[in-house]
């Protein structure tokens, strides 16, 4: 494939406030606040420590919003302004140029990944301490940079198949902020719930298994990595069908 549809796309990343910053707040937000709890609650706080990953990822509950949101605006934005129509004239492939979209997200989810973790990991080690030599410990901290960019280009295909962002932003974000969550709390939908693409993604991310739980946690980030696979092919059928 040519590179031009991707660097196409990462000039339009950098020159767009909107666009660079949001991985910065999502950065921000995981590692801030899983710094802050830790801090203040790592110590006494048992659900924190039963689990050393419920306290390690505990900022990326809020932290995933922002990521969310980048996956929206990488495609939804051009619908909201107009704008995708002079892409698609400077791109007619429209394989090619969502590929490049697809690449991008996953490019800057992967980086989002990385940072988020290790500051996630600094937090926890200078705090209450981390275990690296623990057994699925390197796996759980694996998943969790993994996680980013599915949960990005998750959230960019599912905007492609709806073509509106402000339908996206309204659906999608809180949806993975509150909604599954409390889907998994609610019996009789909890059996179901639990196979969404963001809990079975955050699922991979823990070291204990859960007895309510119908899979492993390498399964989690397999069925998240489907559910992305998915998305993704409907975003392209999605774009190839339908005018901009």
């Amino acid at each position: 494939m040519s590179t031009y549809p991707l660097r196409a796309e990462w000039t339009k990343f950098t020159t767009l406030r909107s666009l660079w910053t949001t991985p910065l707040v999502a950065v921000a937000l995981s590692a801030g606040i899983t710094a802050a709890v830790q801090f203040t609650y790592g110590r006494t706080d048992t659900s924190l420590t039963e689990d050393p990953m419920e306290g390690l990822y505990f900022g990326l509950n809020f932290g995933q919003v922002a990521v969310v949101c980048l996956g929206i605006l990488l495609i939804g934005q051009e619908y909201a302004s107009g704008t995708l129509a002079g892409s698609l004239a400077a791109v007619p492939d429209r394989t090619r140029f969502y590929r490049g979209k697809l690449l991008l997200g996953a490019a800057l989810g992967l980086a989002v990944g990385l940072l988020t973790v290790a500051g996630q990991l600094a937090a926890t080690a200078a705090t209450v301490g981390l275990d690296l030599t623990a057994p699925d410990t390197w796996r759980a901290l694996a998943a969790g940079v993994l996680y980013h960019p599915l949960l990005l280009v998750l959230c960019l295909a599912l905007t492609t198949v709806l073509r509106n962002q402000t339908a996206a932003l309204g659906l999608l974000s809180p949806l993975i902020f509150l909604g599954t969550t409390a889907l998994t709390a609610i019996p009789g939908i909890r059996e179901i719930a639990q196979f969404l693409p963001d809990r079975a993604g955050l699922y991979a991310t823990r070291l204990h298994d859960a007895p309510d739980v119908h899979y492993g946690h390498g399964t989690g980030l397999l069925l998240m990595t489907l559910w992305t696979a998915i998305a993704a092919a409907a975003g392209q059928y999605a774009l190839r069908r339908h005018d901009a």
